[in-house]
This record gives structure tokens, sequence and C-alpha cells, in this order.
């Protein structure tokens, strides 16, 4: 919270407790019947009032905000804290009582007081009643402070969740990127050996999926439209490796335009569809259809699975857990995931929101 505004706070306090003061004063001023008697009382009462009531009061206010609340009752200390408030308040009203007294009662001002109102009541019931203005001053003092903290531990709170979420967001780009890249350079590496001018292609494909990795990707949103294009090139590096032109089916249905998607999120269901599928002379064994609507985007994603393949279990892959929760990071309550899994299929369903 600002300084600014916590100085407000406790000007409109005081601004507040002042007007009532002289709502008083103004009560107490007109009960007089003559106009000397009546001055002399209003003098009289101002500074009764000033002692009696201001003194206990700016003390217990500021002892109870700048030490009472951060070292007891913040620390959960109940029974100190409320001990010490009774201190902070019954000393401060034995303060106010002294000095009313001094000047007051025996000082400069007695003659205006005309023998002085002390013998009308006595010091323990003064006491008393200045311990509970000060003390009510102190539970003030207490909730301010209170609403206080409890806004900035709201602010801190929220600042410490938005780094942690840049934090895992990081960390899933980090555990993300370079196993597309191994995956492809694998790729690209068995295919030198056969055709070196196919190969040099697919290394300039290369070429532009680290580019986009390394430049495109670090921003929270990317165009759809190179979001399209990257999984377009991904998918023809991993065609390198099976001769079935029908092996993978991918089509995009809408026109993606000015449309823009959190960076490299439909690519980790595709690379764990290619991951999972063996047998590569299948017809349309992986099928990739992208939806695109005016509000939103859905990938479908399946692919066919050998029940008698046995499946490898690559090192470094992304799992299901880590994909959910960066999409639950990405889309909290915004997003749509449906997976299904039988015995020869694989499928997800993804939507997400467009920017």
């Amino acid at each position: 919270m600002k300084k600014s505004f916590i100085v407000l706070i406790h000007l409109g306090f005081w601004a507040c407790y002042f007007l009532l003061v002289f709502i008083v004063l103004a009560v107490y001023s007109r009960s007089g019947t003559h106009v000397s008697d009546q001055e002399g009382r209003v003098m009289t009462a101002f500074y009764s009032i000033l002692l009696f009531a201001f003194i206990p009061s700016v003390i217990s206010y500021f002892l109870y905000y700048f030490l009472l609340f951060p070292r007891y009752l913040q620390k959960k200390k109940i029974v100190q804290a409320i001990l010490m408030g009774l201190l902070i308040s019954i000393v401060a009203s034995i303060l106010a009582y002294i000095l009313h007294r001094y000047f007051i009662e025996t000082g400069q001002l007695a003659d205006m007081d005309e023998g002085g109102k002390h013998g009308r009541s006595t010091a323990v019931r003064t006491l008393m009643v200045m311990t509970f203005i000060g003390a009510l001053c102190g539970m003030v003092a207490l909730v301010i402070k209170g609403f206080i903290t409890w806004f900035n531990e709201i602010k801190l709170k929220e600042a410490l969740t938005e780094k942690t979420h840049q934090m895992e967001m990081a960390l899933i780009k980090s555990q993300l990127d370079p196993h597309l890249l191994f995956n492809t350079i694998n790729n690209i590496d068995a295919l030198i050996l056969k055709d070196s001018v196919v190969a040099s292609e697919y290394l300039n494909k290369l070429s532009d999926i680290m580019r986009f990795i390394l430049y495109e990707t670090k921003g929270d949103t990317i165009s759809l439209a190179k979001e399209i294009e990257y999984i377009d090139k991904y998918i023809a590096l991993q065609k390198i490796r099976t001769a079935n032109e029908n092996y993978v089916h991918f089509e995009v249905t809408g026109k993606p335009g000015n449309k823009m998607i959190a960076p490299m999120v439909f690519i980790p269901f595709i690379e764990n569809a290619f991951k999972h599928t063996t047998n590569k002379k299948l017809e349309n064994a992986i099928m990739v259809h992208i939806y695109i609507h005016d509000e939103s985007t859905r990938l479908v994603c399946e692919n066919k699975i050998d029940p008698n393949a046995k499946v490898q279990h690559e090192t470094g892959g992304l799992g299901n857990e880590l994909i959910r929760k960066r999409l639950n990071l990405l889309y909290p309550g915004q997003h749509q995931l449906e997976v299904h899994k039988t015995d020869d299929r694989y499928s997800v369903n993804l939507t997400i929101p467009n920017g």
C-alpha cells in the first residue's frame, strides 16, 4: 500500500477524533449561564480535554500501531498483547493525569477552574476513563495496522505467485525445447547417408525450427499462423524416417488471421503421437487436425497404436502431467482437454481461447 494512502488513513481517523472532541467541547460550553463563566469553562475544558483525552490517545495509538501489533499480535502472542496493551494504556493515562493535575488543578490555570474539578471524582475513576479512551484509540490503531498488513500481504502473495508462474513456465520451456531439437537432429542424421540433397533441405527446415524456438517462443503469446507453420515443418522433419507418404495427415480448417495463442501448446501432443506410433507403414497412422474459430482454436490429434508392439520409453520426453500443468498455468479454467485411449488408438482433443 502506498505511503500517501496510509497517511490519509491516519489523518482521517484523527480528523474524526478531533471533530468528536470539539463537539463535546461545544456542548459543554453551552451549558454555562454567564458569559464570564462560559469563557472560563471553555478554556478549562479545552485544556482538560487536551490533557485528559488527547495525550493518552496519541500515546496508546502509536504504541499499539508500531510496538504492540508487530511484536506481539502479528506473532500470535495474544495474552502478551493484551497485557502489554493494558500496560501502555495505563501508563499513558497516568502521565496524562499527572499533567492534568499540574496544569489544571494546581498550576497557572487554577483560577479559571475555581478550585478544580478533582473533588467531584476520584483519581481512580479518572484514570479508568483515560485508560479506556487510550485503549479504544489503540484498538482503532490495531484495526488500521491489521488492514494495511493484510493488504500488503495480498499484494506480496500476488507478486510471488506471478514470479512462481514465470519460473514454472521457464522450467517447462527448458524441458520442452531441447527434446524437440534432439529428435529432429537424429532424423536428419539418419537421412544424410541416404540423400544428402534432401538432407540439406531438411537442415534448412531445422534452421527455421531453431530460429523459431530461440526467438519466437520467448514471449507469452505467438501468432497462430507461425505456430501452424512450425507444426508443418516439424511434421515434415518427422516424416524423414518413413517412405510412407500417407503416414501423417495434417489439415487446418479456418484462417489464423491475427489470432494469438501461447507458444508451443499443440506440439507436445503431436510429438507424443510420433513417439508412440510404432508402425510407420500404416495409412494415416497419425492424424492432426486444427480447427480455427473466432474465439477459440481446437486441436484433434489421433495416432494408431499397435497392441503387439513394445513401446520404447525415450528419455527426455514431455509427460502428460507436465503438459497439463503448463496448460493450467497458461489457461486456468479457460481450456478443455480430453484424452481417450483404446487398445488401438490414442486421441487428444484440446480447445484453447484465441488471444
